[in-house]
């Protein structure tokens, strides 16, 4: 008589799936959308796959603030503004001051295997045109770099890359927050369940 096969019970049972493994390489938000460039693996012996993509649902404010604490970086590195006693932030929840107000970093790209990265941003001109500011590649390694702000830098990139993350996972705007089960149209998550991504070649 075959042995039966019981449910599995206890905690075990109530464990989510583990997530699959992402490394973003390049990320932007243009007209409140995110278009990204990644690669994912189930797990870590999992074949590689990339993807690019944009997401349909609008970006979570969460990922703007921290878009916004890159601001400053990119005013430095691209020789936008000197810095002053009152040029930084008083932290990473304070609104940008206004000195700052014309820039937006809509994006950055990680290079190195994520060891530096370029900030994508913009600059509103005083006639009401934008003018398109990419930085110097940045290396993290401060023994490298002699950009002395490379350490909060890194940071606040860590901080910006969680948030893309979360957004290929299904976290969009305040009041759209996605249900992995009930996907948005247009939209799949990573980590959906039975509606796999179509991998897709990854633009130089």
């Amino acid at each position: 008589m075959p042995t039966p096969h019981h449910a599995l019970v206890g905690p075990a049972a109530y464990e989510p799936a583990p997530r699959s493994i992402l490394r973003i390489q390049k990320a932007r938000v243009k007209h409140q959308q995110l278009q990204c460039e990644f690669t994912e693996q189930r797990t870590d012996q999992a074949p590689t796959r990339i993807f690019a993509l944009t997401c349909q649902e609008l970006v979570h404010p969460d990922l703007l603030a921290r878009l916004a604490q890159l601001v400053p970086h990119l005013c430095l590195l691209c020789e936008q503004l000197r810095e002053t006693p009152d040029f930084w932030p008083d932290d990473d929840t304070s609104p940008l001051p206004d000195h700052l107000a014309p820039f937006t970093v809509t994006g950055f790209t990680l290079g190195g295997g994520g060891s530096g990265v370029t900030l994508l941003g913009q600059r509103q001109l005083a006639g009401g045109k934008l003018l398109n500011l990419t930085s110097p590649y940045v290396a993290f390694d401060q023994e490298l770099e002699p950009y002395a702000y490379a350490g909060l830098l890194e940071t606040a990139v860590q901080a910006a890359v969680a948030e893309v993350e979360e957004a290929l996972r299904g976290k969009c705007t305040a009041d759209s927050q996605l249900d992995l089960f009930e996907p948005a149209a247009g939209f799949t998550a990573i980590d959906e369940p039975f509606v796999p991504l179509i991998p897709m070649p990854a633009h130089a």
